[in-house]
């Protein structure tokens, strides 16, 4: 389950549990059932994203999306192998933007949709009505562990600026603020800090 993104170097994004851990070498199976051995690039846990290759050239690609534009309620296709069914697709609508909160990565910023994400989907692609990526299918929020009309994926611009960091410093490089201590804000430490009223 993962997406080719290049088709002169063999880029394909997918999602760093299908990859596994400590696997630096595995196969991936094309829809004409030829089977490809591929490389780990590297993963990024934060948001669930692994880039592999593949030493192979010509594969059939699909145009990155710009995951800013989607609007809520706008068409969508989730494309995995749920149950081991290759190649399906479903169809949804965006049911939001920006979902945080949701306990499945340490960085959350997700696409909600409600086209049939289901076990076996994740890695898959979430692609608006243009044929573009705009997501990375990653989670589902169900109580029974099917589908029930919630489904996650990373926003398209997220995976990319994840995929490039990966290809370039072999990790995902973010800032940090080093050490944040919270103090409630009393009147003694207003005055000092001349804070208004």
């Amino acid at each position: 389950r993962g997406i080719f993104l290049d088709h002169a170097t063999g880029l394909v994004v997918g999602e760093t549990a299908v990859v596994g851990d400590n696997v630096s070498e595995f196969t991936i199976g094309l829809a004409d059932k030829r089977e490809l051995r591929a490389r780990v690039v590297g993963t990024d846990p934060w948001t669930d994203i692994a880039l592999l290759k593949v030493n192979a050239v010509g594969l059939p690609v699909i145009p990155w999306g710009d995951s800013t534009r989607l609007k809520v309620a706008e068409w969508v296709l989730a494309i995995g192998n749920p149950f081991q069914l290759n190649q399906t697709v479903t169809l949804g609508i965006v049911s939001a933007m920006g979902r945080t909160n949701v306990g499945v990565a340490a960085y959350e910023d997700f696409i909600q949709t409600d086209a049939a994400i289901n076990p076996g989907n994740s890695g898959g692609a979430l692609i608006n009505g243009r044929g573009e990526l705009v997501g990375i299918n990653t989670a589902i929020y169900s109580q029974s562990g099917g589908y029930q009309g919630v489904g996650f994926a990373v926003p398209s611009n997220l995976a990319r600026k994840v995929m490039n960091d990966l290809i370039k410093y072999g990790q995902v490089r973010r800032g940090t603020l080093g050490y944040l201590q919270v103090r409630e804000l009393n009147e003694s430490l207003a005055q000092r800090l001349e804070v208004p009223v």
